[in-house]
């Protein structure tokens, strides 16, 4: 163990790039707040996950102290508040995550090793510029190829979200989206970038789409003059650390975009650099979504309900809610599914 104060974090297996990135930023960030070393435990799993296995090839990543998590006495995990809620079988049983930040990690006077989320501005807005050193793109695989003032960059993304109608963003929420970039320019044009071109084909059939390499999935958002996101972290670092991005549109609530009634899971999501799309379309600045989270949580059963597991009736209530947006979703990709071979034919 380093004589000095170390603050470090272990890369976890089943995580992707986005959620080791905010863990990795906020852990360097808590560091250099604290004047102290940092150290990322298992650093040879960055970027070797579910988004590519050739490792962090297009940057020059410092990882800090060489160390094993047996060399630390401390161990600290971020707090986790859950509502339980018939969203999904994975809300029923495990709750939705909605924590803010956690005041114990801005806080940190000892060696210690953390683990969580890590994901709320309030960790690392204030080393903007820092992260964008830390993160920079080597040269030879920074893309501007799709860098142009009337392309729009749409991330849409898949795989396992496809199945989780709370999760899977509608098209709805895309057409909104795009119909405000149309009003800043008439002339702009789209283009997806996606971990799943079948998806992202069924979603928006009218709009190309690519997935590249790591490198090139990640540039492409990084340069971006226009981005739609949806509600993955894997954007996230790209867009906030972007020269070239002019506006940023979200979904709002970010995970739960499509059931809450005014919950963000997780509130560590507003970030002031987007801006964030409802049901209806309609825009919101971070600093409302902030101010209309303070007055749900005053006002809203679910938050006296933390932490709390459905049972009796409510459990049997919300089952039936879960199955019935799963029917709902199906019926839905029916419909579609139709709509498309009979436009084909």
């Amino acid at each position: 163990m380093s004589d000095r104060q170390v603050i470090a974090t272990e890369l976890l297996k089943g995580q992707g790039l986005g959620n080791q990135l905010f863990c990795y930023v906020t852990t360097r960030c808590l560091s250099l707040q604290n004047h102290c070393e940092f150290a990322i435990l298992n650093r040879e799993i960055l970027a070797n996950n579910i988004h590519s296995n050739k490792g962090m090839y297009f940057m020059d990543i410092d990882c800090g102290l060489d160390m094993k998590t047996e060399e630390f006495s401390e161990i600290y995990q971020e707090k986790e508040d859950r509502i339980y809620l018939g969203n999904s079988m994975h809300d029923i049983e495990h709750g939705c995550y909605i924590s803010g930040a956690d005041e114990k990690l801005l806080n940190l006077n000892q060696s210690i090793l953390v683990y969580g989320n890590m994901q709320d501005e309030a960790y690392f807005g204030q080393y903007k510029e820092e992260i964008k050193q830390w993160l920079k793109v080597k040269p030879e695989f920074d893309n501007y190829e799709y860098s142009r003032d009337n392309l729009c960059i749409i991330n849409i993304r898949g795989g396992e979200y496809t199945s989780n109608p709370e999760l899977f963003l509608r098209r709805k929420y895309w057409l909104d989206a795009m119909k405000v970039m149309r009003q800043k320019r008439s002339d702009m044009e789209f283009m997806v970038i996606t971990d799943d071109l079948s998806a992202a084909r069924r979603i928006l059939p009218e709009v190309p789409a690519y997935h590249f390499d790591l490198a090139g999935d990640y540039t492409v958002i990084k340069n971006a003059k226009y981005l739609i996101l949806s509600n993955s972290t894997f954007a996230f670092f790209p867009a906030y650390t972007s020269e070239t991005v002019q506006y940023i549109i979200a979904p709002k609530y970010w995970a739960r975009h499509n059931v809450s009634d005014g919950y963000w899971a997780s509130e560590q999501n507003i970030y002031d650099e987007f801006i964030y799309m409802d049901r209806k379309g309609k825009l919101f600045t971070a600093a409302e979504c902030r101010e209309e989270l303070t007055a749900y949580k005053q006002s809203s059963h679910r938050y006296q309900k933390i932490g709390i597991k459905l049972s009796g009736i409510r459990l049997l209530t919300a089952k039936c809610h879960a199955k019935y947006l799963i029917c709902g979703d199906l019926f839905v990709r029916a419909l579609r599914s139709v709509k498309r071979r009979i436009s084909s034919n």
